[in-house]
C-alpha cells in the first residue's frame, strides 16, 4: 500500500499509460495497476463510473460486479486479483479511457494535495471490514440505482472516498464517505416517496 502524498495521481498515470491503446480490456487496466493494488483498482473503477464514461449502457451494472468481486477477495485474504475471463476480457475503448482520465485529473489532484495519514485505525483492520461490507452491499443495489439519475454516482463517489482513503490511510476521509452514502440513502428514500 503506497502512502504517498500524490498516491491518486499515480493510479491515474498507470491508467492512461493503459489507455494509449484502441481498446483496454480490464485485464490490462489490472496489470498495469498491479493485481495486488485492490484498493488502487476499487478506486479506479469507482471513478470511471463518476465520469463521463459512466454514460455507457451497463458501465454502472459492470463496476458494481467488478467492486463486489474486489471487495470479496479482500475479505477472504486472496493476496492476487481474480477475475472470472468475461471481465478479464471486456474491452472499453482506450479514447473513452483517456477522456475519463483526463476528466479526474484536476479534481483527484486537489485531493491529493489533502489527503494525509490520520485516524489510521480506521482504515485498518477490523475497521476496514465494515466498510468493505458497506461496499459489497451497496454494489447488489448499484445496478437499479442506473434508473434514479444521480444515485449511482454518489454510491460510487462512496466507493471512491473509502478506496482513496484506504489507500492513503486517511480515516478522516472516511468520516466524509459516510456523509456521502447517507445523502445517497436521502436521495433514494425522497425517489421513492415521489413514486408512491
Amino acid at each position: 500500500m503506497q502512502d504517498n502524498n500524490l498516491v491518486l495521481g499515480v493510479v491515474l498515470d498507470q491508467l492512461e499509460e493503459a489507455g494509449k491503446a484502441e481498446a483496454v480490456s480490464i485485464g490490462t487496466m489490472v496489470e498495469a495497476i498491479g493485481a495486488r493494488s485492490f484498493a488502487a483498482l476499487m478506486l479506479i473503477f469507482a471513478l470511471i463510473t463518476v465520469s463521463p464514461a459512466s454514460i455507457l449502457p451497463g458501465m454502472t451494472t459492470l463496476v458494481a460486479l467488478l467492486e463486489f468481486i474486489l471487495v470479496a477477495q479482500v475479505i477472504l485474504g486472496r493476496r492476487h486479483i481474480w477475475l472470472p475471463g468475461i471481465l478479464h476480457r471486456r474491452e472499453i475503448s482506450g479514447g473513452r479511457l483517456r477522456g475519463a482520465v483526463s476528466w479526474l485529473r484536476k479534481p483527484v489532484a486537489f485531493v491529493d494535495h489533502i489527503l494525509q495519514p490520520r485516524f489510521s485505525v480506521l482504515t485498518e483492520k477490523p475497521c476496514l471490514y465494515v466498510w468493505l461490507t458497506m461496499i459489497m452491499a451497496l454494489t447488489v443495489f448499484m445496478p437499479f440505482m442506473e434508473l434514479v439519475p444521480g444515485s449511482a454516482t454518489i454510491a460510487s463517489s462512496f466507493i471512491a472516498l473509502v478506496a482513496a482513503a484506504i489507500l492513503t490511510r486517511d480515516g478522516l476521509l472516511l468520516v466524509f464517505a459516510v456523509l456521502c452514502l447517507t445523502a445517497l440513502c436521502w436521495t433514494l428514500h425522497r425517489v421513492g416517496e415521489a413514486m408512491l
